[in-house]
């Protein structure tokens, strides 16, 4: 037996040295601070072919126009593409902008995200803190809660639509008990209401387990100590748990936020952007312009993308700012 490991070792060892040698010839030739880049360099031709180069594609058809896919066949234009959706007399009233649309998808999605984002982290922490205490079948719950967050979006809206659409389980609800039937998806409002409602849905799940964690690594012997001295449990929320989860909080909201800008697949396949354009995002806008309509404006969408990604950036930069935050308060 011993023979036999010791053929193995020497079988691998003959391995490495077939590789020893190229090795030392290539760090000769290149010297050892030159050898990491020869191991990047594919990485960096793949990260750069499938990143940067798009986005630099993104900022050159921003300054073109025309419906021309190719380059050469785009004239260049500046900044016109960027003036013509900033144009606008009152940016609170799309109707007196240029592309009203686009301000129209705008505002939708400022709502959308003060919405979602608000009402998604005030159900979110309520449900944290209950799964966070002793109850009756607290795993099973942890799990149901969790579970819509592995669906995919689009099963997600196929879904919402069986049960809210004019025929759905809903409103086969509401009439059996006599309460006659509702155009859930055909009303401004009623449409706006449900897109905010699925996507809470959907993804309140994924925040309540960063909740969780929170809450959890809160240390026990400080609820002991506020127990002692005959602290009601409604001012430990206040003055305990809350404070000492507001690192966490803080991450929560900055990636809800971040997520809420970027929403496109439930609503896209719930609603359509409609009735008319009462449930259009942004998203929505960029990809309607750029690819569903004609003509194909894509230096127009390219802009719109770039004014979105502004804002995500700095999002970004939020949360960066809040996480080293809390790595330095350890």
């Amino acid at each position: 037996m011993q023979a036999v490991r010791n053929l193995g070792i020497r079988a691998y060892e003959g391995a490495f040295n077939l590789f020893e040698r190229p090795m030392l010839f290539v760090q000769r030739r290149l010297g050892m601070h030159r050898v990491a880049w020869m191991f990047l360099l594919p990485n960096l031709v793949i990260f750069g072919l499938f990143t940067f180069l798009p986005i630099f594609l993104n900022f050159w058809y921003a300054a073109t126009s025309g419906d021309r896919i190719l380059l050469t066949e785009r004239p260049w234009v500046g900044a016109a593409n960027f003036a013509s959706l900033l144009d606008c007399e009152n940016y609170l009233n799309p109707n007196t902008c240029h592309r009203d649309l686009f301000w129209r998808a705008v505002h939708n999605t400022g709502w959308f995200v003060v919405l979602q984002v608000g009402f998604m982290i005030l159900f979110s922490l309520v449900t944290a803190l209950i799964l966070n205490r002793d109850i009756v079948l607290r795993g099973f719950f942890r799990a149901v809660f969790f579970y819509p967050v592995l669906l995919s979006p689009v099963v997600v809206a196929l879904i919402w639509k069986w049960i809210l659409q004019r025929n759905g389980v809903l409103n086969a609800g509401l009439d059996a008990a006599g309460m006659g039937t509702v155009n859930w998806l055909l009303d401004a409002n009623w449409a706006f209401f449900w897109i905010v409602f699925v996507s809470i849905w959907a993804n309140m799940g994924f925040y309540v387990l960063i909740l969780l964690a929170g809450l959890q690594s809160i240390p026990g012997d400080v609820y002991e100590a506020a127990e002692m001295d005959g602290t009601p449990r409604w001012r430990q929320l206040f003055r305990i748990t809350l404070p000492l989860l507001m690192p966490t909080m803080l991450v929560v909201i900055v990636l809800s936020l971040i997520r809420a800008v970027q929403a496109f697949d439930e609503i896209y396949v719930l609603t359509g952007g409609g009735p008319g354009s009462a449930t259009t995002l942004l998203i929505q806008y960029i990809y309607d312009v750029g690819f569903a309509t004609r003509p194909r404006l894509f230096g127009l969408a390219a802009a719109a993308s770039i004014l979105m990604a502004g804002v995500l950036f700095m999002l970004t930069m939020l949360q960066l700012a809040a996480t080293r935050k809390r790595a330095v308060n350890g």
